[in-house]
């Protein structure tokens, strides 16, 4: 009897310190949990501060704004991150997915106090754009610009329905036609139609000269208005200067481009409706996957194609089929030429090895922006293997929802346009018209995170991968990091032509007003004094 009175008194000895033990467990827990979604980060003047924020502040004020710096995240050392999971976790997740600072940018675009009404208007501008969405987006802003500049009144522009897109979309189907009118009210006339007893009046048909600045429209055109009533702008991409223009002419390219030139109530809400099914699988990627045949063709680009489909862009491509491709011109490329230098768009699978060696795990969500892939699923293996959450507005939405922006090129980029804009990650393939639009806008947004990929850099390394000479791994991703620390869409100022470079090469050398709007748009407020900042997740 006293055995077995031993032995009940031992079991309940034993329940009662694994009761204690669940209750230390779940406070310690509970005081992680708490401390991990609590963060006070003293101000860098506070004894403590971390040192890396210290530095970073003090490179800030040393910068010229020529280049951008590495993001803090960019700078601990993941040695010693790594000894705690959720530090690993933490640091891991700022890397991939936290924006750049914005050293204090903002968007100042607003007139200043001397700013006067559209003057008396002088006669008519028309304008007949030219090229894809955002090559006509960028060459309708300038257009209000010259309007101001040469005391016009802008007629609605006329969009590129001849191009290789082939879309019958006018401007009202793309854009919001009223807004725009409206909200240029102070700055430029904005009718919708040229006045009936002008409709046969003799017109002036001119191609402004390109990257032209202010004393060619006020000389050269403005004095056309003592001729004539109506001027008609044949072309209107890069017909404007991106640098020493004055403020106000900046500052109003920035309030038509970013203010006034808003999509079309029926694009916004499918925009809108697109972002937030991919907000629903967490964080995303946009990734403007260029790799369409218009791209490939015109580049010269046949590196992972096969022979056959080598020949078909040969003879889209200008020069060889001249009779069907006269708006395009004349060149003879070397594929691997034009690749080696970095001037070719990333192939899906090169794009699925940078994405790899940046750190992104293989659920990350990816929206393509793009068009028709070249070649469709055959070239989409390798990138679809690694990242299966592959997503295209065409899955994310019905046939029926989809139905009104079918076999309307623009309208279908202009959705690409919002869910890239809106996007955690921007990344594009090629540096062309939507990659340089969407980036500029995304600086101007607060300079959310798009990094750059270094194609030039890039190819050689891929072409190691190929022949087997570097293997994907932690030096590859290394190396691709270190590439890319200053390429994640930081503030800085827009970079001015190459040296060396004469005439019209030296204007094409510049960085586009449009891709980078500082400093004319973003002024940089000052810090407020504060002790310390609470960050709570």
């Amino acid at each position: 009897m006293t055995k077995a009175m031993a032995k009940r008194r031992r079991r309940a000895l034993s329940l009662l310190l694994r009761r204690l033990l669940t209750c230390a467990i779940c406070a310690v827990a509970t005081v992680a949990l708490l401390s991990g979604h609590v963060r006070v980060l003293p101000s860098p003047g506070v004894a403590g501060a971390p040192q890396f924020l210290k530095q970073y502040q003090r490179q800030g004020s040393e910068q010229s704004w020529t280049k951008e710096l590495v993001p803090p995240q960019f700078s601990k050392n993941p040695g010693s991150s790594r000894k705690m999971n959720s530090a690993s976790w933490s640091l891991d997740f700022d890397k991939l997915w936290k924006p750049p600072p914005n050293r204090d940018f903002t968007p100042c675009i607003d007139p200043s106090t001397n700013y006067t009404v559209p003057a008396a208007s002088q006669g008519y501008l028309l304008v007949h754009t030219n090229g894809g969405l955002n090559q006509m987006r960028a060459g309708i802003c300038d257009m209000v610009a010259v309007a101001r500049i040469i005391n016009a009144t802008l007629v609605i522009p006329e969009l590129d329905k001849g191009s290789f897109w082939r879309d019958s979309s006018n401007f009202s189907d793309i854009f919001d036609e009223e807004h725009f009118i409206s909200t240029l009210a102070n700055d430029v006339k904005v009718v919708k139609k040229l006045p009936k007893e002008l409709a046969k009046t003799t017109k002036l048909v001119k191609e402004f000269k390109s990257w032209s600045g202010m004393d060619y429209y006020h000389n050269e055109i403005a004095g056309m208005w003592e001729y004539y009533e109506v001027i008609r702008a044949s072309k209107s991409d890069s017909r404007l200067a991106n640098n020493n223009l004055p403020s106000a002419i900046q500052k109003l390219r920035c309030r038509a481009c970013y203010e006034a030139l808003r999509f079309a109530p029926h694009i916004e809400a499918m925009g809108k409706l697109l972002v937030e099914r991919m907000r629903s699988y967490g964080p995303y990627i946009a990734l403007h996957l260029r790799y369409e045949k218009d791209m490939l063709a015109f580049s010269g680009c046949t590196h992972g194609l096969s022979a056959a489909e080598a020949k078909e862009l040969r003879i889209i491509r200008p020069g060889t089929c001249r009779e069907n491709t006269l708006h395009w011109k004349i060149k003879n490329i070397n594929s691997t030429e034009q690749r080696s230098k970095g001037y070719c768009p990333l192939t899906p699978k090169e794009a699925a090895i940078f994405l790899t060696a940046l750190g992104y795990p293989s659920h990350t969500p990816i929206y393509i922006a793009a068009g028709e892939i070249y070649g469709g699923d055959s070239h989409m293996t390798e990138l679809q293997s690694r990242y299966p959450m592959l997503m295209s507005k065409e899955k994310l939405a019905s046939v029926e929802e989809l139905e009104p922006f079918m076999n309307h090129a623009s309208q279908m980029a202009a959705l690409d346009y919002i869910v890239s804009v809106e996007s955690d990650v921007f990344i594009p393939s090629y540096s062309g018209n939507m990659a340089r639009a969407v980036g500029g806008h995304r600086r101007f947004l607060g300079h959310r995170k798009t990094i750059s990929p270094d194609r030039k850099a890039l190819v050689h390394l891929f072409d190691k991968v190929e022949n087997g000479t570097l293997k994907e791994g932690s030096r590859l991703s290394d190396h691709i990091a270190e590439l890319h620390k200053r390429r994640q869409g930081s503030p800085r100022k827009r970079k001015g032509p190459i040296s060396g470079t004469k005439g019209m090469d030296r204007f094409r050398s510049e960085e586009a007003f449009y891709e980078n709007p500082l400093p004319d748009c973003l002024c940089r407020s000052e810090l407020p004094q504060v002790n310390a900042s609470v960050s709570i997740r």
